[in-house]
């Protein structure tokens, strides 16, 4: 059977030594390995069916998955979301990571690069990595949350702008308003399930977790819950925002409408009256009168100062 190619392989002592080695190599003594694959990589399916149940492969290589903790035997099936961080990508894209945990090993499996990941290989490459699988998953969750709440101040930012554009008559936010709404709407969906995933893992499959790391799960867990907040509370003041544009265009509308309601009244009589004398009829008066066209454009000025006035009084202008 052909092996799959590992983005990384590493055996990990209880020193937080990390070695780097071959897939198929024994694994060290008093040491936990962890293996890290594309999942796009064409021979990671027949591998991994022979290492772990087929369901745990199943879930591993599912083409799509939402946020989830699950104990299995001696093990826990996590199914995590990271922000998209790599270049030209939009963070709340979020990048899916899917693990096999276990106090021996540590199979992680990802469609595109996510950076929470890629710091800790990167020190294991240096030889320096979490010393117990457990340890992996608690450093691992803490990088994942913090990038999605710094994802969140970002966010927070750029409504705190559009909220200050937004009192300006002369601007026109709304479309910026409505993608970064766009935004946050497809982050929230799944850090929210990814809260109650965090919770699950900190209250309910804390077999291979020792106590300390449960304390540090869940203070990730409190923070991912203090972002899920945040990020609603934004969601509102984007559409409070939206309401506020919305109500300034629908009173700039009323405003020209009523105008021209009011131009429509004032120009009726005239045009009546202009209508009214252009009839080419016999025994139209000042016909053959010379001042009979200044007459009409007098009366005409006076009547529509006269309405001008009216309607000023009424305060209708």
């Amino acid at each position: 059977m052909a092996l799959p190619d590992p983005l990384a392989c590493f055996d990990i002592d209880k020193n937080g030594k990390a070695r780097s080695v071959d897939l198929d190599a024994k694994p060290l003594p008093e040491s936990w390995r962890w293996t890290h694959f594309d999942l796009t990589e064409p021979d990671l399916e027949n591998w991994l069916v022979t290492q772990v149940d087929p369901l745990i492969a199943a879930a591993v290589l599912a083409p799509e998955t939402r946020p989830r903790v699950d104990a299995f035997g001696d093990g826990l099936i996590v199914t995590l979301r990271g922000v998209n961080l790599n270049p030209e990508a939009d963070p709340e894209d979020m990048v899916s990571l899917r693990l096999w945990v276990t106090k021996a090993r540590v199979i992680s499996v990802r469609k595109r690069r996510l950076m929470a990941l890629d710091a800790l290989r990167q020190d294991a490459e240096e030889g320096t990595a979490p010393s117990t699988s457990s340890a992996f998953l608690t450093a691992l969750v803490d990088g994942l949350s913090y990038r999605i709440e710094n994802v969140s101040l970002q966010f927070e930012e750029m409504v705190d702008a559009l909220e200050e554009s937004s009192l300006d008559a002369g601007a026109n936010t709304s479309k910026e308003c409505l993608e970064l709404r766009q935004s946050i709407i497809k982050l929230r969906r799944f850090v929210g399930p990814q809260r109650e995933a965090l919770d699950r893992l900190v209250t309910d499959t804390t077999i291979i977790l020792h106590s300390n790391k449960s304390n540090h799960l869940r203070e990730s867990a409190n923070r991912t819950a203090r972002t899920v907040e945040a990020l609603d509370a934004t969601r509102d003041r984007l559409a409070a925002i939206q309401e506020h544009l919305d109500a300034q265009t629908a009173m700039k509308l009323g405003r020209n409408s009523y105008v021209l309601s009011v131009m429509a009244a004032i120009f009726l009589p005239l045009g009546f009256l202009t209508g009214l004398f252009g009839v080419n009829v016999a025994g139209m008066p000042g016909v053959d009168a010379n001042w009979a066209f200044a007459g009409l454009c007098i009366a005409s000025v006076l009547i529509g100062a006269a309405l001008y006035a009216a309607f000023r009084w009424r305060d209708w202008l």
